[in-house]
């Protein structure tokens, strides 16, 4: 039976909290939670070791279809995973802070 990854708010999600950027190079230095993790999701299987077992790993993209097949992969190799409902869109949408690499103000591309 087909089980629903779990997914958060971008409110309910705590400043100290485990993010997990599964965004290409791009899309991350254009505007990111600071403080995030980046794997892009091409790279996670093989970076699977850098993702702590330990405590909840929020899994993010731009809208959360990336982010929903990462956090299913995790949960599936037993991590306690779940998706920013909406993505760094959502994230961004609610007014929560972010950081560019590019010098710009930060955005969601």
């Amino acid at each position: 039976m087909f089980s629903p990854v779990p997914t958060v708010q971008p409110a309910e999600i705590a400043d100290d909290a485990y993010l997990l950027d599964v965004r290409e190079a791009d899309e991350w230095a254009a505007g990111h939670v600071a403080g995030a993790h980046h794997v892009p999701i091409g790279e996670v299987i093989a970076r699977l070791d850098e993702v702590p077992r330990q405590g909840r790993v929020v899994c993010v993209c731009r809208v959360g279809a990336r982010s929903a097949q990462v956090a299913a992969y995790l949960v599936q190799q037993g991590y306690d995973a779940v998706n920013l409902d909406g993505g760094m869109a959502a994230w961004a949408a609610t007014g929560r802070p972010m950081v560019s690499d590019t010098g710009q103000p930060a955005t969601v591309i």
